[in-house]
Parts: C-alpha cells; sequence; structure tokens
C-alpha cells in the first residue's frame, strides 16, 4: 500500500470479541489506526471520540441481535461516503444483500494477504 497507513482510520465492527481482537492487532500491525467495536452505536460513538470520519470500514455479515453487516455499512455509508469491505463465514448469503456494490465481500477464514490486497484495492479506489 502506497499511501502513509498511520493516517488511514479503519473501522472494523464484529460482534465475536476474539474475532474483533484479531482483526484490529493485524490492522494495528499493518500500521493502520483502528477503531473497534461490536455494534453500529459503539463505531459511531467510538468515531465520534476520534473527531473524523473513517478511510475504510471492515464490517462482519452477521452481526448480535439479528443486524446485518449490509444495514450497518450502508447506515455507516450515509453519514461518510467511503469504502467498505464485508466479512462472511456464509459463503451465499451476502450476495442476496450484494445488489448495492457498495463494498467488496471476503469470506472466513481470512487469509491476511487476501486482506491486505483488499485493503489496498479499496484505499485506492
Amino acid at each position: 500500500m502506497k499511501a502513509p497507513r498511520a493516517s488511514k482510520l479503519v473501522v472494523v465492527i464484529e460482534d465475536d470479541p476474539l474475532v474483533l481482537e484479531a482483526t484490529g492487532g493485524l490492522l494495528r500491525s499493518w500500521g493502520f489506526q483502528v477503531v473497534a467495536a461490536e455494534s453500529h452505536a459503539e463505531a459511531v460513538a467510538q468515531l465520534a471520540k476520534h473527531g473524523r470520519r473513517p478511510d475504510l470500514i471492515v464490517c462482519d455479515y452477521r452481526l448480535s441481535e439479528g443486524a446485518k453487516g449490509v444495514d450497518v455499512i450502508e447506515r455507516l455509508q450515509s453519514a461518510f461516503k467511503i469504502p467498505a469491505l464485508l466479512i462472511s463465514g456464509d459463503a451465499a448469503a451476502p450476495l442476496a444483500d450484494a445488489d448495492s456494490g457498495s463494498y467488496n465481500l471476503l469470506h472466513k477464514p481470512l487469509d491476511a494477504a487476501k486482506l491486505r490486497a483488499a485493503l489496498a484495492d479499496a484505499l485506492l479506489a
């Protein structure tokens, strides 16, 4: 990635605390600033504390209490016009929601090299 990663803020939304911690840690190890949240509301609250818009959203497809990552991405994109990556362990389910084309879809388990390439593509788009 050619752009300085330290200046890039990535919001990660994942309801599994271990996956959230691992994803956030991986992104930090690559030099990104990270806002890690388990829900849309938590993400918005943390972003307000940062006082700036994120450069990228990384969101799980299935969140707690029946929330869908697609909906969370759309809500955040209504406030912030930014690229997004949708992560899913279900190979088929997100395809029904993919008609907006407002995000790239990656499947779990995440391969670090594929994630890094998707991040670079999303941030350069």
